[in-house]
């Protein structure tokens, strides 16, 4: 398995993402509405060597994405750490239109005329079928699509679904999860949970290796389950061969001073750190208290 890069840069600040306050969610969202204020945070973060991003199939993730295919010359060094589904846009169509007819809109919203019958023949007819991992494939090719053209390193299943899927112990759609984007995207299979421990004991029951795990590790346990010692203990002993750890959500949205949390992290055998900030004080802060132990 290909090493990660040891830092990552998130999305949350723009998107008015924050866990701990509306407020600054807020004027993140009016900050952000304006999309080159992302691009001129992007080229901040990379200028000061950064090299890979973790974005979520939002609703702007296409013009972000399409955005650095078109400036490709000056980016081609970025790797990209997508994060699919993004559930809401599934919520909000599911609300509307009913599960199925929503499913169909995803498969076949923006497609050409080619890829709709390249679709249609490698399973489309599976949506009437109801074939759950044929229906899984095609959606993994959907969200996809936008990203199609970039460095994709590791293609991250939400956490959402990874938790869902998790407390059911449905081995089948992780096996064939990381198998599919393995062997049709040539990419890492990545997977987010707030139960670190028990996917990474379940993966290891089930045989699934070479697979990158991202979870929130903190030193207050905030978004940790069951809590933060048998994380550590979890950590320490793994083994990245089988399993490279990326940690999110390391200030807590705020409750840890960076300082003290880094501290913590940089202690344990984590392989990458995902973060985001809006300023660049914040990011170099980050990036030069950043020393995993690698």
């Amino acid at each position: 398995m290909e090493a990660i890069d040891k830092i990552v840069f998130g999305d949350n600040q723009f998107f008015g993402i924050n866990h701990m306050s509306q407020e600054k969610a807020q004027a993140l969202s009016e900050r952000f509405y304006d999309i080159s204020n992302i691009y001129k945070v992007y080229d901040i973060a990379f200028k000061n060597g950064i090299n890979a991003v973790m974005l979520n199939s939002n609703e702007r993730a296409k013009e972000i994405c399409g955005y650095f295919k078109a400036n490709h010359s000056r980016y081609s060094h970025i790797n990209w750490y997508p994060s699919i589904p993004y559930p809401h846009k599934y919520a909000h169509l599911v609300a509307e239109k009913g599960i199925f007819p929503a499913i169909n809109e995803v498969i076949f919203n923006n497609n050409s005329v080619f890829g709709v019958l390249e679709t249609i023949a490698k399973g489309g007819m599976a949506v009437l079928g109801k074939n759950p991992i044929k229906m899984m494939q095609l959606l993994i090719d959907a969200e996809y699509r936008i990203f199609k053209g970039l460095n994709v390193k590791v293609l991250f299943l939400q956490n959402i679904i990874v938790d869902l899927l998790l407390g059911y112990g449905i081995k089948e759609v992780f096996y064939e999860y990381c198998e599919f984007v393995r062997k049709k995207y040539n990419v890492t299979p990545g997977l987010i949970t707030q139960n670190l421990p028990f996917l990474k004991s379940k993966l290891e029951e089930w045989g699934i290796k070479e697979v990158v795990i991202c979870s929130s590790i903190n030193k207050i346990g905030y978004l940790m389950s069951p809590n933060v010692d048998e994380y550590v203990l979890t950590i320490e002993n793994n083994n990245p061969k089988d399993y490279q750890i990326m940690a999110m959500s390391t200030l807590a949205s705020g409750a840890i001073n960076a300082q003290k949390a880094y501290e913590f992290i940089n202690r344990l055998n984590i392989q990458s750190v995902v973060f985001g900030a809006s300023q660049e004080k914040n990011i170099c802060e980050t990036i030069n208290l950043v020393n995993l132990q690698i």
